[in-house]
């Protein structure tokens, strides 16, 4: 396709104030003015180019925040302290009392817990449904809904959303299509395909290091000055500011980003092809077998692959629990949350990262107690990794079923 994420963020150029080849940092708070009518005119947002304080903005995180506008192929971007700082900046800035919300069933914990038993303190009410149900998102729909609000592959279920068939919806009843695309960086441009914003948490695949929490809101120039706005901005006032010195770092990190997201999905695919011919369950986009193939097929940027994230059910919480400490154990990677990491992080999400999802919610979607959410790294050598993985699963007797 004519749109490339990673080109667009390979093609901007910033040197620093001495001629350096990455941004000065502004490591301040505060900013000095030689006049007065220069802080007044910068805080009433009259004046471009100078700077107030940094809970308002910052040079780093501008540079940042144009570098992530362009990778989505949005007017303007704004960073934040985490993804939810993010996600709720979004949700609270469109809704108001009284407005209603439909949502993914399958979406990140967190997520799902501000929106089941916080945005309701606020008379902000969610209707959580299955998003590969067109008929059922359609149904849902009330004459108070503000917004449709999805993943663009979901945690940890790894659906794939039809977000041009949403967008249209979305667009028939004046929604917001707000898609969070934390899991699919640079594979999936959720505007190109007519998402009105666009969320990441930038602690994952796109810093990549797990040394930062961080996340984005991609948009236009009117909604992100809105955000930012001192009177009513929810951006602003929430005040989840990115440190100057963690925006700075984020932003190398993402000039990789293209390089990495390859890497996880080239090792992903082979680890999902082997380990369903052994006839264990496995959830991959890029398996013929996931009941969104051809759909994923249809909306992504084919140069980054299917992406870093697998599923293998274990078969009970007890196997589960067994196998990732014993891979663990044997240095295949880590018990733990999160994703993105050039190490393979893994953690049974039931109890983990969707433990904020009640059982019987969780049994309805489909996810299961020995369920294992993969992050899968930058193994030099896959088939090493593949082989070792294999003896964890058959020396604790895992057994393979075939893949429904």
């Amino acid at each position: 396709m004519s749109f490339n994420p990673a080109d667009n963020i390979q093609d901007l150029q910033y040197f620093g104030e001495f001629g350096g080849v990455n941004p000065s940092i502004s490591d301040s708070s505060t900013y000095t003015f030689l006049a007065a009518k220069s802080m007044i005119d910068t805080f009433e947002g009259n004046l471009e180019g100078c700077y107030l304080y940094s809970r308002h903005s910052s040079p780093s995180n501008l540079y940042l925040g144009e570098a992530l506008a362009a990778m989505e192929g949005t007017e303007a971007a704004n960073v934040s302290s985490s993804g939810m700082g993010s996600i709720s900046s979004v949700l609270l800035q469109i809704c108001s009392q009284g407005d209603h919300i439909v949502s993914s069933r399958t979406i990140y914990g967190g997520t799902y817990a501000f929106l089941k038993n916080f945005t309701p303190k606020f008379g902000i009410d969610t209707s959580f449904v299955d998003i590969t149900d067109l008929d059922k998102v359609a149904a849902a729909i009330q004459k108070n809904t503000k917004i449709l609000y999805i993943e663009s592959i979901s945690n940890p279920l790894l659906e794939v959303a039809d977000i041009r068939a949403l967008s249209k919806i979305a667009k028939e009843n004046n929604l917001k299509l707000i898609v969070d695309n934390t899991f699919s960086p640079l594979q999936i441009s959720p505007v190109i395909l007519g998402a009105d914003v666009v969320i990441h948490s930038l602690t994952k695949f796109i810093n990549g290091t797990s040394d930062t929490v961080g996340g984005v809101i991609c948009g236009s120039n009117q909604f992100i000055e809105d955000l930012k706005n001192v009177n009513d901005g929810a951006s602003m006032l929430l005040g989840p500011v990115m440190d100057s010195l963690r925006a700075a770092s984020v932003l190398k990190n993402l000039r990789t980003l293209h390089i990495r997201m390859k890497k996880h999905s080239e090792n992903a695919m082979y680890l999902a092809q082997q380990f369903e011919k052994d006839g264990y369950k496995i959830i991959y986009p890029g398996l013929p077998s996931h009941p969104q193939h051809e759909l994923y097929q249809s909306l992504y940027n084919e140069e980054y692959g299917y992406g870093g994230m697998l599923t293998l059910d274990a078969g009970s919480l007890e196997k589960a629990d067994e196998l990732m400490e014993l891979m663990q154990e044997r240095n295949l990677g880590y018990l733990a949350v999160s994703l993105g990491f050039y190490k393979t992080l893994f953690n049974a999400p039931g109890t983990a990262t969707s433990s904020e999802i009640p059982i019987e919610e969780q049994e309805e979607m489909g996810l299961t107690s020995g369920l294992i959410r993969f992050s899968i790294g930058l193994d030099n050598h896959i088939e090493r990794t593949y082989e070792d993985m294999k003896f964890c699963l058959e020396s604790l007797k895992i057994m393979a079923h075939t893949n429904v």
